[in-house]
């Protein structure tokens, strides 16, 4: 059976519904599987199974040699800032001492041309240029001033008179940020995490995978919990034990140390570069089909 004319239809100015269906115009919706969120045993920097977890104060879970090495980089990043800003300055500075040094030598000779009535007077348009003998791009006599004045013409077609902008150096900031939160961290608010590993023979058989569970109600910890940490002694529970048994007893459940509820902390899920966790995890893409070109913009994927 033929199809119908209307959905092959081309040569018209405007764009049929058909033709924008194929096109993807519109919203996109997709939603996120599980592949696309990071697992809550995962590494918020290498994305792998985490070896000797730490967190920190705002529940982000790294390696612990993946931890390190980002901090020490960014205080590698800020010495190099620090270098590049006191070299700025030191440059600043002489450059400064070069100009008063040039104005007190202009000003000298300004000066003993006054006191000399047999001398011509010099404007200060045509100083450099006619006590020093450069009269332009083609003159021939080299004066230790031709530097100054091709910076001053406006010859912008010479090479060597063309302007260049000056790149200003900021003051760094000289504190280590959370590569997750962004918040500021250091070294010594990083605690040490301690995950219950299941230990069960019919666990063990079944499956490959590391599996942990919260040593109170022996339920296995999953992406779809909410997870919480001491940061006394490292525990790791879930929320609705941490809730009814340790904010109210005010201790470990599994080693007994004593805690406040300031020392709970939430462990975070997902929320990296490359994966996300939510309520709503949907992807969408929205198409906008522009005149002339057929396509449009195309407005960037988000997540929700």
């Amino acid at each position: 059976m033929p199809q119908r004319h209307s959905k092959n239809n081309n040569d018209l100015a405007f764009f049929t519904y058909e033709e924008k269906r194929k096109l993807g115009y519109g919203t996109q919706k997709e939603r996120l599987g599980k592949d696309s969120i990071k697992p809550f045993d995962a590494c918020c920097l290498c994305l792998k199974p985490f070896i000797d977890p730490m967190s920190c104060q705002k529940g982000h879970v790294f390696c612990k040699e993946c931890i390190l090495e980002c901090l020490l980089s960014q205080k590698k990043d800020i010495q190099r800032k620090l270098a590049a800003q006191i070299a700025q300055q030191k440059q600043e500075k002489e450059e400064e001492e070069e100009r008063l040094m040039l104005q007190k030598a202009k000003e000298l000779d300004a000066f003993d041309q006054q006191n000399h009535g047999a001398l011509p007077q010099y404007s200060d348009r045509n100083y450099i240029r006619d006590k020093n003998g450069f009269h332009g791009a083609n003159s021939v006599k080299v004066t230790s001033f031709e530097e100054e004045a091709l910076r001053t013409m406006k010859a912008f077609w010479l090479p060597s008179a063309t302007p260049e902008a000056a790149v200003k150096v900021e003051a760094p900031s000289t504190s280590t940020t959370c590569p997750e939160g962004k918040e500021k961290l250091k070294l010594k608010t990083l605690f040490p995490i301690h995950f219950t590993e299941d230990t069960s023979e019919q666990k063990k058989s079944k499956s490959l995978v590391m599996t942990y569970i919260c040593p109170s109600c022996k339920v296995t910890l999953t992406n779809t919990m909410s997870l919480v940490a001491l940061n006394t002694c490292g525990h790791v529970f879930c929320k609705k034990c941490a809730d009814r048994f340790m904010a109210v007893d005010k201790v470990c459940l599994v080693c007994g140390k004593p805690c406040k509820e300031k020392n709970l902390v939430n462990l975070e899920k997902g929320g990296t570069g490359f994966a996300g966790h939510g309520d709503h995890l949907e992807a969408r893409d929205f198409k906008h089909l522009g005149s002339g070109s057929g396509l449009g913009l195309v407005r960037p994927a988000t997540k929700t």
